[in-house]
């Protein structure tokens, strides 16, 4: 196995492993991709403040988020199509989770089904949902997520309608892969993954198949999911979904301060700082410079989570440093799903933990809930974009 010092090595390998459609659906943003770009370019502009002569030993990294005990405040994103990148990928992610001691959180648009996660795993984990307009398909999914256990719902509010990423389309983006003269030239460079899916029978989605009035099949899926975002959620309606789930609500998708007071009106157990990895609203700001205002103005009141971005565990403690509880990785997992199955999600998870507790350690520091904006040194271009009011 090569030696694996970085997630950029799981990436390479990842490129090399997955057809070129998948690789694209995770590495692409929406229209010209600047927020997905600056997501991870704005961490640049926080540097660290080295301190030296510190008591080191008996460092921790473990925390809690939405009350739940974490091993470091690294949750796994829900990431669409977890499947199709490595054959059972959303159970294979969800047991190397269990195994590192932080929470998995499952996909509506995931390949493997919110039961077949339960069966394969003992931990209960998060489930996301998104609001379609077939309010019985709704219901039922909460129903589900309900019966297998899951400890909290991660409610994403900015896919009402589809953000345009253009590569998706030009490759003809499906799962299973539609087969084209294109896809199956790729694909015939992509054995050992082609071997594995052959080896499973999870090729579609798992939680809409079966489960939605009249969708049997592929073919008309496609027609189901092109129409079934709703575009008419509003605040009424998450009021009503979260009397309706009972329990611990997640809400993804805040990158303005009045959204963030609005969520927690409605009583959010935590929110997610977040612009759907750069794939809805291209030109908003990214995740971790719009996060020191959302933490100023509604930190003290409700627990503030980020993703976007985060490639190491340097990233994840200038989060934490500017006042979030929880980070979320979602493309840095998919790296190593890709690369390496289950081995390779817990690599990632590893290569984060290591990069976070050493750097933790040299600003001075052995407990990440002690760790704060003192350690950030922030360059004056990071508080640049503010409302023209």
């Amino acid at each position: 196995m090569p030696h694996i010092t970085e997630i950029e090595d799981l990436k390479r390998i990842y490129k090399r492993r997955v057809p070129k459609m998948f690789y694209d659906y995770c590495e692409s943003g929406a229209w010209t991709e600047q927020t997905f770009r600056e997501n991870s370019s704005d961490f640049d502009l926080l540097r660290l403040r080295q301190r030296v002569a510190v008591d080191m030993e008996g460092r921790s990294t473990a925390t809690k988020m939405i009350g739940e005990d974490v091993s470091m405040p690294v949750a796994l994103a829900p990431v669409g199509m977890t499947g199709m990148q490595h054959a059972d990928g959303e159970i294979l992610a969800a047991k190397a989770a269990e195994k590192k001691g932080v929470p998995f959180t499952l996909s509506t648009m995931s390949i493997c089904s919110l039961e077949d996660v339960a069966r394969e795993t003992s931990k209960p984990f998060w489930f996301q949902l998104y609001v379609m307009r077939d309010q019985d398909f709704v219901a039922n999914m909460i129903a589900r997520a309900k019966d297998v256990g899951c400890s909290a719902l991660v409610l994403t509010l900015d896919l009402q309608i589809l953000g345009q990423r253009h590569k998706d389309i030009k490759n003809g983006l499906s799962a299973p892969p539609k087969l084209t003269p294109k896809s199956i030239a790729n694909l015939a460079t992509k054995w050992s993954w082609g071997l594995d899916m052959l080896k499973t029978p999870r090729r579609q989605f798992g939680n809409i198949v079966g489960h939605a009035k009249g969708v049997t099949d592929v073919a008309n899926l496609s027609a189901w999911t092109a129409e079934q975002f709703d575009p008419r959620l509003d605040w009424d309606k998450v009021a009503k979904l979260k009397e309706q789930w009972g329990g611990k609500l997640i809400l993804k998708g805040i990158l303005d301060v009045e959204d963030a007071k609005m969520a927690l009106k409605i009583g959010a157990d935590a929110i997610i700082v977040s612009n759907h990895g750069g794939r809805q609203l291209d030109g908003a700001l990214s995740s971790i410079r719009i996060l020191p205002e959302i933490i100023d103005a509604v930190g003290d009141q409700v627990e503030v989570h980020m993703d976007g971005g985060i490639r190491s565990g340097q990233d994840v403690l200038k989060a934490i440093a500017l006042g979030a509880k929880g980070t979320y990785i979602g493309r840095a997992f998919i790296y190593g799903l890709g690369a390496m199955g289950q081995k390779g999600v817990e690599t990632a998870l590893d290569v984060i933990h290591k990069e976070m507790d050493f750097t933790m350690a040299l600003c001075g520091h052995k407990n990440i809930e002690d760790v704060d904006r003192d350690i950030l040194l922030i360059d004056d271009d990071f508080y640049r974009w503010r409302r023209n009011t």
